[in-house]
């Protein structure tokens, strides 16, 4: 009853997981899996040796799935949302697909960590067939889907065209930066005060800034600085809500880090080095652990008490 697990099969055996209502075999000597109503289901409701069981999973295996992923990621509204459609006790799978149905890049995200566990799961299972017939275990595990930026995101100079969306995305921001320093009683204290920030006018392009966008080229994020001699200031970093919590913001620091370097960096000897300044608004702090993988140090803290 030895047989391949190829690609083929393995979609075919993800396709009849999915199916929570039938009730499936595969036929290990012709290699297709067999549901109610084809020939030889019968006999393999029986028993009959050549038929097998497919993989165990079911409602609470996807659950555990759902959880697993909504718990890893760092978009936090996005993040509340899911937990909250989880913990809702009756219609939890309808209410988490149609909450991550608005935003299409970590639908995508999710549909890739579900296959992957999926297949981690076929691969334990037919492990287990393999030490059955004596035989050595293949392949590895496949990768958890971790903090991702996916791969039809696109990174690129930013470019004129970029204007118009840029100015847009970084209004949206000066706008929900404000809404938090109001929430949280800040005032204009809790706004970034670099060049631009308070403007209301985007900072762009400056002297070097990057773009990002989608695998359908809608514009998703950007980051812009200007130079001041050896000095290099982020004026902006900021990337679309919808797309927020997937690495996009940690992607384009580092594509910038590394063109600043090629495009600033001093010469060998040089009495000062290029520095890279960033400030974080209130309610963007989490960021800073982004910064602490990059090397950044904290320059300047700032804390605000209102008298009033």
């Amino acid at each position: 009853m030895q047989f391949e697990l190829s690609e083929a099969l393995i979609k075919d055996l993800l396709f009849s997981m999915e199916d929570q209502m039938g009730e499936f075999f595969l036929d290990t000597q012709d290699g297709v899996i067999i549901g109610q109503g084809d020939e030889g289901f019968a006999k393999a409701a029986a028993g009959e040796n050549r038929y097998i069981p497919l993989p165990g999973w079911d409602s609470s295996d996807g659950f555990r799935l759902m959880e697993h992923f909504a718990a890893g990621l760092r978009n936090l509204t996005l993040r509340n949302e899911l937990s909250a459609a989880l913990n809702r006790g009756k219609g939890v799978f309808r209410a988490f697909k149609d909450i991550i149905s608005h935003y299409p890049e970590t639908e995508k995200l999710w549909f890739s960590y579900k296959e992957r566990g999926m297949r981690r799961e076929i691969l334990r299972w037919y492990n287990g067939l393999r030490e059955e017939w004596g035989l050595e275990r293949i392949g590895g595990e496949p990768e958890e889907t971790g903090d991702l930026v996916l791969e039809d995101f696109r990174f690129r100079p930013f470019a004129k065209d970029d204007n118009e969306a840029a100015a847009a995305l970084h209004r949206r921001c000066i706008e929900e930066s404000r809404s938090y320093a109001a929430d949280h009683e800040l005032g204009d204290a809790g706004l970034p005060q670099g060049e631009g920030h308070c403007r209301g006018e985007a900072p762009i392009p400056g002297d070097l800034a990057l773009a990002v966008e989608t695998g359908d080229g809608d514009f998703a994020g950007f980051i812009a600085a200007s130079r001041q001699g050896h000095v290099l200031y982020i004026n902006a970093l900021e990337v679309r809500s919808e797309y927020r919590g997937l690495g996009i913001g940690e992607g384009l620091l580092a594509r910038f880090i590394e063109q600043a370097r090629r495009q600033f960096a001093p010469k060998p000897g040089a009495k000062n080095p290029l520095q890279i300044l960033i400030d974080l608004p209130a309610g963007s702090e989490g960021f800073s652990q982004v910064l602490y993988r990059d090397s950044f140090k904290p320059y300047t803290v700032r804390y605000c008490l209102r008298t009033d």
